[in-house]
């Protein structure tokens, strides 16, 4: 054999390098297993989403054939109408073709065949299919740049503080987020001996709107912040600006303000109809910081009480919205403020962000590759 004959293996194996490859780059990689778990989150998403028009009560109660024929009557509606009418009538007309495509006629011997347009029916569904993906990519551009801006806003490290360490997490439940966290000195010469303030807040909605909301409030906060408003005039104004904005009350927005005071270790708080903050004793007591009042937005002269606690070497204070306890896995289930309370309970005596990624990585484990409905954010304070 000739030096440039190839081995007698060579040409089976140069074909299954190319479907290894062409796997490799369609599954990005991921087992089997991985891309299941996936395509069940992304199905049982999908089917909450298409969902949202029926009558569920109606559809629980009933059983057998009744139940699934209408069940899937209201997913076939449920994507129709979210189409353009000319996709509709593109959708309509593939599905008419393709049942027809299965039609045979004769006349006579001599005058028979068959309509198939199975052909016609795929390119009417690739060209469908081609349009929606373009609406997608365009979307999820303008979705890129809408991430990227909120990115501005808020903090990418966590500024420096004497005896204290923090870090914080965010995952939006979609490219942009109604959660909003923060860390700031209010005055730029107050890094040396000044208050800090921490922020933890989420509007309600989700994605766009909720994360122009969420712009609105940190540009608010900024500002008054800014002028050294204490932190109760600052909480009133606050929800003032909110209640002209929140459409009667539906938007509102739940947060947790708190300033710290390094050289007392000192920390007032307003609990302004949040998920309570857990502070972690060194020893391990745990106690909730709730004293305020009504999330912002919903009456413009309500009332907030703002309350201080000590803080100590060792001690973890962690700040967390609702999609935190929120989040479930595969069948449903949430992770509940038990499971929290228990992960903060075995909080070991790390740093800051030793300490988000051990609570984080408790989620992580629960829910899996479950698609969350709502954004994840935590911050954690650390006193040293």
């Amino acid at each position: 054999m000739s030096p440039e004959t190839p081995p007698s293996g060579t040409a089976t194996r140069i074909p299954g390098g190319r479907l290894s490859g062409f796997w490799q780059r369609i599954s990005e990689g991921r087992r089997i297993d991985e891309l299941w778990s996936q395509f069940t989150a992304d199905a049982r998403a999908s089917y909450g989403f298409y969902m949202t028009e029926a009558v569920a009560e109606d559809m629980v109660n009933r059983r057998g054939r009744p139940r699934f024929v209408r069940i899937a009557k209201t997913l076939f509606w449920s994507l129709v109408m979210k189409l353009t009418p000319a996709r509709r009538v593109l959708l309509i007309l593939a599905f008419v073709l393709l049942v027809g495509s299965g039609f045979h006629f004769e006349f006579s011997n001599d005058v028979k065949g068959d309509f198939n347009f199975t052909f016609v029916t795929v390119l009417l569904l690739l060209l469908l299919l081609s349009l929606e993906l373009a609406d997608k990519v365009t979307m999820k551009r303008d979705l890129e740049i809408a991430r990227e801006i909120q990115t501005w806003l808020v903090p990418s490290k966590a500024p420096e503080v004497a005896g204290g360490d923090i870090a914080f997490a965010s995952r939006p439940q979609n490219s942009v987020a109604g959660d909003y966290y923060d860390a700031f000195y209010p005055n730029l010469n107050a890094a040396e001996n000044g208050k800090l303030m921490l922020v933890i807040a989420d509007v309600a909605g989700k994605s766009i709107p909720a994360a122009l909301l969420m712009a609105t409030l940190q540009a608010s906060l900024r500002t008054i912040a800014g002028e050294g408003a204490p932190l109760g005039d600052l909480v009133i104004r606050l929800n003032h600006y909110a209640s002209a904005h929140s459409l009667d009350g539906r938007r509102f927005t739940t947060a947790v303000l708190a300033e710290y005071e390094p050289l007392t270790r000192r920390l007032v708080y307003v609990n302004a109809g949040h998920n309570p903050p857990i502070l972690r004793r060194n020893g391990g007591a745990i106690e909730k910081l709730e004293a305020g009042g009504l999330p912002f937005g919903i009456q413009v002269d309500a009332a907030y009480e703002t309350a201080a606690v000590d803080l100590k070497p060792g001690d973890a204070l962690i700040f967390y919205t609702d999609g935190v306890v929120e989040a479930f896995d595969e069948k449903g289930q949430e992770f509940g403020n038990d499971r929290w309370i228990d992960g903060i309970r075995a909080l070991p005596d790390w740093g800051a962000s030793e300490s988000l990624q051990f609570l984080m990585k408790r989620v992580d484990d629960f829910v899996g590759f479950t698609r969350q409905s709502d954004d994840i954010t935590c911050l954690v304070f650390r006193a040293k």
